[in-house]
């Protein structure tokens, strides 16, 4: 039977719950999802021929399969793959197919590599099919370091290693230009609903790249914690990083970011899809961050 998987924790509001499996080491997947190779139903390692149907089961997972593969192998991507607040590829589906929830059109699509899976819907499908899946089980990038090896994961499980090589050499020289401008001052990644990123993720790796200092770090807080405006005002972080769609008010969760007594803590704005996953869009918002502060 294939192998079980750990999901993210369910009850946080859906962006919330999109960004904790891409960057924070949530205890649940801390314990029980490590990257892994293709394997057949024994857990073996199966190096095979190239796969040519591939199907996408997780958001990330959509973000590097249209990165390496060719597109003629990949028959299934979620349905948050063309959503451009959510996948940072959103440009590159075209006519790719986007899937609904049902484990039915999975089977139809009749896969040989399924990329993130989710925690028992490969005993599902198995079950349902009479048969077992070569899968690519993908963790959660916190850090750059992540982002290389799932890269390397990937690019090898869809037939394409040299091509993996070839994105991290590019993304290695892209970040070794962008210094690190930030000189040391303090910045709190601060979301809706009043929600601060902690350490241990891959917004954590983002500021210390280009030479910010997490408040998170200095007021010793979890990976997700809400602060409230008196707290922050009182920490008095040089800067306030938010998510590009939290730059004018929508509702009560984005009015909070904006009050008065913030209007003095200068912001830095970087799209949640850059940041919601690994991949290249890491590059992208470590350039975004940089060149704001030069600014």
């Amino acid at each position: 039977m294939p192998r079980r998987y750990a999901m993210p924790p369910m009850g946080i509001p859906r962006r919330l719950r999109l960004s904790l499996v891409a960057g924070l080491p949530m205890l649940a997947l801390a314990l029980g999802t490590m990257a892994a190779a293709p394997q057949d139903g024994a857990g073996k390692r199966q190096p095979g021929p190239a796969p040519r149907r591939i199907v996408s089961l997780n958001l990330c997972a959509d973000q590097y399969l249209l990165a390496l593969a060719d597109r003629d192998q990949i028959v299934g991507l979620t349905r948050n793959a063309r959503d451009p607040e959510m996948s940072a590829a959103a440009g590159r589906v075209g006519s790719l197919h986007v899937m609904g929830d049902s484990t039915e059109e999975v089977l139809a699509l009749d896969p040989d590599l399924i990329v993130g899976v989710p925690a028992g819907r490969a005993d599902k499908l198995a079950a349902l099919s009479g048969r077992s899946y070569r899968i690519v089980e993908l963790g959660p990038d916190a850090s750059y370091a992540d982002i290389v090896a799932q890269t390397r994961l990937v690019a090898a499980a869809v037939g394409h290693a040299e091509r993996g090589e070839a994105l991290i050499r590019r993304m290695d020289a892209e970040l070794a230009n962008i210094g690190k401008t930030g000189g040391g001052a303090v910045a709190a990644y601060y979301q809706r609903r009043g929600y601060m990123t902690g350490t241990g993720t891959l917004v954590d790796d983002l500021m210390t790249r280009v030479g910010l200092v997490n408040l998170a770090a200095r007021l010793g807080k979890p990976p997700l914690s809400q602060v409230s405006l008196e707290e922050m005002v009182a920490a008095r972080p040089d800067y306030l990083i938010m998510e590009s769609a939290t730059e004018h008010v929508v509702d009560q969760g984005t009015e909070m970011l904006h009050h008065p007594v913030l209007g003095d803590i200068r912001r830095l704005y970087v799209p949640q899809a850059w940041t919601v996953c690994g991949g290249p869009a890491y590059v992208r918002a470590a350039r975004s961050l940089a060149g704001q502060l030069r600014r």
